[in-house]
């Protein structure tokens, strides 16, 4: 239906005279009604080769306009001012720009709801709609009003998204929504979808904890720090023993030059110790025969400082005290210790380490030719060759013997400056052995030894019982930063690591969505970053290749990693008011004009502008409310404090 003629053509802009006929800023068109008479509403016209050109409301005023007169007349010169924003071809693509412009006097008719399902491609595969759900209901139009807006399963879940806002925009129903929305229809089952929520604020079990509401959504609720299920949570835990040497770096703020070489030693003397206390016989010789040539290395190399006797037979005393009590901490430890001769030897040398008349007379170095005569050399190159990877499972309770065990030979050696340079990281090693702020790493579930068995406990996957699930939702909002940072990353590169190993289509089947709320708090662009190596940029340049997605959340997206960001092809932006972030997330937009980003500042809660690879043009959506909703309303201030008074009833 004809709106309007073009009367001037520039090339970001036209003119169009709105037709005397034309009475409101409404038609009815086949009983339906569209309302072209609004900032952002679109209306069409023509080029010279017969392609529709879509262009999108900015201004509308009365150019016969005079003082004093009229504030409204039906009958003045309205004019409209258009931007065009793409072409419908001949074929019937749509196409983002306009190569081909109108010419003047050119019609301007109504874009209808017919022209937006060709414009957003809704028309899907009709044979693939009777096998697999295609699209979910992300809300209705803001540009063209009533009508419904459906994004593609595919190209929103297939590459990394955004969704971005202040807080109290709406970024959490969106998410909430998208996902029931997916997973509410009836007639498919999402067997498939593998969903990991860092709840960063507690919000998202409201959402998904009536599963009446989504009945294809099997979900875990898990908490780290908690003893047992509690409250509808069960216990969250990251084995200590999976972590990387740049991940333990990270949490102990290990610098580079002394204190991570110092805790790759420390792994594998930790890995050494347990093992001692859980093998049995012939290996547990070889472990025995390393500890006892650690022990006579040490002292080895005490004797080669050329110091006084009395010096070095006061280091020594000092020294094998030391191994005694490391190896007391634990029972089992020390058991196979007294049962190979270990406990004897440290006694024998024990006993020579005296002093007359300043001279040992050798009595320490014959009794370590003693003891080192006991020791096989073959089996202590064996040993030594041995190195555990990240995976290799161990008792956390060996860390802090083997780096006194490396304190010691730092001793031996002269080092005497090494407890001043490590003093940082013991004490962080204190905090992880004894703050219940880490007790979810200090902790494992059963028969969890790599990385296959924590993520088939995480998903259930090999679970008979129940369904398998769907979603996990990590309930991370009583963590402090640290923590926060060293459990977001480390089960993102466990799923990282494991999706790399997979060959050929398997690393397409069973993809994995990471939501990562309140995303700035953990992917940080500055150096405050714990992790030198962020994973989360690693996964956005390489996880779509592994089926490993990011779906990130962010109030601040001027604190978040650039390189993340940049690889983001999707976003839905709620309401940003903040100057710095709005200008960081224009940057991200160079080819939408001033009144776009206008648009993103002047967005009421629950509205945002959608782009990207999941939509043909950028839109303006009114999300539809998730039900149930996130537990993020707002607190009603004058509500709390005008409560009518309840007495407390007696106690009994």
């Amino acid at each position: 239906m004809r709106v309007g003629t073009i009367t001037s053509v520039n090339f970001n802009q036209f003119k169009v005279k709105v037709s005397t006929e034309i009475r409101g800023n409404s038609v009815n068109l086949a009983g339906v009604i569209y309302y072209f008479g609004n900032i952002g509403s679109y209306l069409k016209t023509i080029n010279s080769i017969g392609e529709q050109l879509i262009c999108e409301v900015v201004s509308i005023f009365d150019s016969d306009m005079k003082v004093g007169s009229a504030a409204y007349d039906v009958d003045s010169s309205r004019e409209i001012l258009l931007k065009p924003i793409g072409t419908i071809t001949r074929e019937g693509r749509f196409n983002l720009g306009v190569g081909i412009f109108p010419s003047i006097y050119s019609e301007v008719n109504i874009v209808t709801f017919e022209d937006m399902e060709l414009i957003l491609q809704t028309n899907r595969d009709k044979e693939l709609c009777k096998k697999v759900h295609q699209s979910f209901h992300l809300g209705e139009s803001k540009n063209l009003i009533n009508y419904p807006i459906d994004i593609s399963i595919n190209s929103f879940f297939n590459i990394h998204t955004a969704v971005l806002g202040n807080s109290g925009s709406g970024k959490s129903n969106t998410i909430a929504h998208i996902i029931q929305d997916i997973h509410k229809k009836k007639d498919y089952s999402a067997i498939g979808s593998r969903i990991l929520i860092f709840d960063v604020n507690g919000e998202y079990r409201n959402a998904f904890e009536a599963h009446q509401k989504c009945q294809n959504l099997s979900v875990r609720f898990l908490k780290p720090n908690i003893e047992a299920a509690e409250d509808g949570y069960e216990p969250f835990f990251l084995p200590h023993f999976l972590m990387s040497i740049d991940e333990w770096s990270a949490f102990l703020m290990a610098t580079d030059a002394t204190q991570r070489p110092f805790w790759d030693k420390v792994l594998q003397e930790s890995y050494k110790f347990y093992m001692i206390s859980t093998r049995e016989g012939h290996e547990r010789q070889k472990l025995i025969n390393y500890l006892r040539f650690k022990i006579c290395n040490l002292l080895q190399t005490l004797h080669a400082q050329g110091d006084s006797e009395t010096a070095i037979i006061t280091a020594a005393k000092s020294i094998i005290y030391g191994i005694v009590e490391l190896i007391k901490i634990d029972g089992e430890l020390s058991t196979a210790c007294r049962e190979e001769g270990i406990i004897e030897d440290l006694q024998n040398l024990l006993a020579s380490c005296t002093i007359s008349f300043g001279e040992n007379k050798d009595r320490l170095k014959n009794a370590l030719q003693v003891v080192r005569q006991k020791v096989d050399d073959d089996y202590v190159r064996e040993v030594m060759d041995f190195r555990a990877t990240n995976e290799e499972f161990f008792d956390y309770r060996f860390l802090k013997q083997a780096a006194n065990m490396a304190l010691l030979e730092e001793d031996a050696r002269g080092n005497g400056r090494i407890r001043e340079y490590t003093s940082t990281m013991m004490t962080r090693l204190d905090f992880f052995l004894d703050n219940d702020n880490c007790l979810f790493m200090r902790r494992s579930p059963e028969r969890v030894k790599k990385i296959e068995d924590y993520l088939d406990w995480l998903w259930q996957s090999k679970c008979t019982v129940s369904p398998q699930t769907n979603m996990v939702i990590i309930d991370t909002s009583e963590l402090s930063r640290d923590a926060l940072e060293t459990l977001t990353s480390v089960t993102s590169r466990l799923h990282f690591s494991f999706r790399k190993k997979l060959k050929g289509t398997e690393r397409r089947e069973k993809p994995i969505h990471l939501v990562l709320d309140e995303a700035h708090r953990y992917i940080k662009k500055d150096s405050k970053y714990l992790l030198r190596e962020n994973i989360f940029e690693q996964i956005a340049r390489e996880g779509r290749k592994y089926a490993l997605y990011l779906l990130i959340s962010s109030q601040r997206p001027s604190e978040l990693s650039g390189t993340v960001l940049s690889q983001c092809s999707n976003f839905i932006i709620h309401r940003i008011q903040n100057e710095v972030d709005m200008n960081y997330v224009y940057s991200i937009l160079p080819y939408f004009s001033d009144d776009f980003a206008n648009k993103i500042k002047q967005s009421v809660p629950g509205e945002a502008l959608v782009f990207g690879n999941c939509v043909s043009m950028p839109l303006h959506v009114r999300i539809q409310q998730a039900f149930p909703e996130p537990n993020s309303e707002n607190c009603k201030v004058h509500e709390e404090w005008f409560k009518e008074f309840q007495v407390p009833p007696p106690e009994s």
